[in-house]
């Protein structure tokens, strides 16, 4: 410090001091403390404990210790941080400073207010604290007014009166391009019939067809548009389209003739119309499903209008129970069949697939190992008997009566969705999840946070800080505390008079920022008194300002005339050098 103040500031001379003994002088002026008394002084890093004797510090009786108000505040941080660790931003230095002069205290006896904290007594209540941190209440969501779904249930019908204008308008004009088109074709069949048959490539060429037969198919498929376009019923299309098969049913006539009677041409031609025949049959059966499941649909929906109207508050439950039953129950299918048992509380992963197989493909499997086995037996002759391929029949996956189970769910609950929209305007459907959402499991929801949430309490971190003034060792540090200090302090004093230890214990001075602590000067003196004899005189006093008094003191001896005498002049420190400082008492 001298060779910076000398050699690189230019000071003219500098004079040193101790803290605790300028805040000791400058009490004792006001009458504080007697000239012979201890001075302790626990400061922001170490702790003093220095006797004066006649007024003057004896420094052979001094006490240090590394311990201080910084590792108070250092131990009630680590506390905090480990008790919060969601708030650790908010425990700034600074902060826990404050929290640490304001709500620290020390206890008279560590142990016993341990355990009044550990039982939870109305006491312990009564002294404990809580800093509440910003916290802003989530906005609540309140339901819907009449007027608000209301005016939804209007702009909604705005919106569907929008489109149905919209779809009758495409409609008119997709009626009319279809007879339009209807009326040309026609027209052509009407000039086709009066051109001579030797005109009538030349004439087919000009129009963009090949043949008579493909101007009548293409007649035929826009008149069955023209009808679906204006709305006949299902049963007018049946109708028609059983007209349309019956007429062109004579056009297989070889189907019903024995093949020893035909010659191979036409067995050829016979073949041709069987594979025709069956494919107008099954499209013939295909029709009729959906027209039956369109019927089936038209049936529910009418049932369920009679049932809402009969009880509309009844029904609205009703289908909103039924959507949800039908939304887990596709979900939990959709879990199960994406990550097998991991649904049923197995997390590890680990499921086999046959495990969740169900039984229709565990029979599946069991035949394609079979086949697959067989083919390894020598010659494959697989499929020269036709009850081989109703093997492709079991292995199909049509057969897996879950999957039929899953569409129907699926088809259903896309109803269920459709009538609540139609009918809740506050109705939400719930999104479909991700692939990657689904695998995995179902994640317990998060407690929204609350305003005890953003609360920090207290409790026996106010008195677990401050005692390592007294016992070190609590964050590892192996040295004494403030009344094993004074107890050392006056052992090392060479003269054993009883009369001057008592004379230095009726004077213990305090100072220094954790003296600030409430009760340190009754746990100071009650730990001492251990120490001491049984009688001896003990007083301890704080100082007036514990933070400014050593500054003030310090201020006072620089005004006093002798200062100058008392200092040490850059000309000394040239000529003698700096280990002529360390010299100084």
């Amino acid at each position: 410090m001298a060779e910076l103040l000398f050699e690189t500031y230019g000071v003219p001379s500098v004079a040193f001091g101790v803290d605790a003994a300028f805040s000791y002088k400058y009490n004792q002026q006001r009458g504080i403390c007697q000239k012979d008394g201890l001075a302790i002084c626990p400061g922001f890093t170490t702790t003093h404990v220095i006797p004066f004797v006649d007024g003057e510090p004896v420094n052979r009786g001094c006490c240090r210790t590394s311990i201080g108000g910084y590792h108070v505040t250092d131990n009630l941080k680590q506390l905090l941080s480990l008790k919060y660790p969601h708030h650790m931003a908010r425990f700034t230095w600074e902060k826990i400073e404050d929290l640490k002069m304001e709500h620290c205290y020390i206890a008279p006896d560590y142990a016993l207010e341990a355990r009044l904290f550990q039982k939870g007594s109305k006491e312990a209540e009564d002294k404990t604290r809580c800093w509440q941190l910003p916290w802003v209440p989530p906005p609540i969501e309140e339901p819907p007014s009449e007027e608000e779904i209301a005016r939804k249930a209007a702009i909604k019908e705005r919106q569907g009166q929008r489109l149905r204008e919209m779809a009758e308008a495409k409609r008119s004009s997709r009626i009319n391009e279809l007879e339009n088109q209807l009326h040309g074709l026609e027209f052509l069949l009407q000039q086709l019939a009066q051109v001579e048959e030797e005109e009538i490539s030349s004439f087919l060429s000009k129009t963009g067809y090949v043949s008579k037969q493909e101007i009548e198919s293409t007649l035929t498929k826009v008149s069955q548009s023209l009808r679906k376009a204006k709305g006949e019923s299902k049963v007018e299309q049946t109708e028609n389209e059983e007209k349309a098969d019956s007429s062109t049913s004579d056009k297989y006539p070889l189907i019903n003739v024995p093949d020893n009677m035909l010659t191979p041409e036409q067995l050829k031609e016979k073949k041709r119309q069987i594979f025709l025949k069956t494919t107008t049959e099954g499209r013939q059966r295909a029709k009729q499903k959906r027209f039956e499941e369109e019927l089936e649909r038209e049936k529910k929906t009418r049932e369920d209008e009679e049932r809402r109207l009969e009880n509309p508050e009844l029904y609205l439950e009703q289908m909103r129970t039924k959507y949800k039953e039908l939304y887990e129950k596709v979900e939990q299918r959709k879990r199960l069949k994406i990550n097998g048992g991991n649904a049923n509380g197995n997390s590890s992963g680990g499921v086999g697939r046959g495990e969740r197989l169900n039984a229709a493909q565990r029979e599946r499997m069991r035949l394609l190992t079979t086949a697959a086995f067989d083919r390894g037996k020598g010659e494959d002759n697989f499929g020269a008997k036709d009850e081989d391929w109703q093997l492709y029949k079991l292995m199909s996956k049509d057969n897996d009566d879950d999957d039929d189970g899953a569409d129907e769910d699926e088809a259903e609950l896309a109803r269920v969705c459709s009538r609540l929209q139609a009918i809740d305007p506050t109705f939400v459907p719930k999104p479909e999840p991700t692939p990657s959402q689904a695998a995995t499991t179902d994640v317990p929801r998060v407690r929204p946070l609350t305003k005890e949430d953003f609360q920090v309490v207290l409790g026996v971190e106010r008195f677990r800080c401050p005692e390592i003034l007294f016992h070190p060792n609590l964050v590892g540090i192996d040295q004494a505390g403030l009344d094993e200090m004074t107890g050392a302090s006056i052992r090392r004093l060479a003269s054993k008079n009883e009369a001057l230890e008592d004379r230095l214990t009726s004077s213990i001075f305090m100072t220094g920022g954790c003296s600030l602590f409430p009760g340190i000067n009754e746990r100071l003196e009650a730990g001492i008194r251990m120490l001491r004899p049984c009688g001896s005189p003990i007083k301890v006093a704080r100082a007036l300002d514990p933070v400014l008094d050593a500054w003030r003191g310090a201020s006072a001896y620089a005004a006093n005339l002798q200062f100058q005498q008392q200092t040490f002049s850059r000309v000394d420190y040239y000529e003698k050098g700096e280990d002529w400082l360390r010299r100084y008492q």
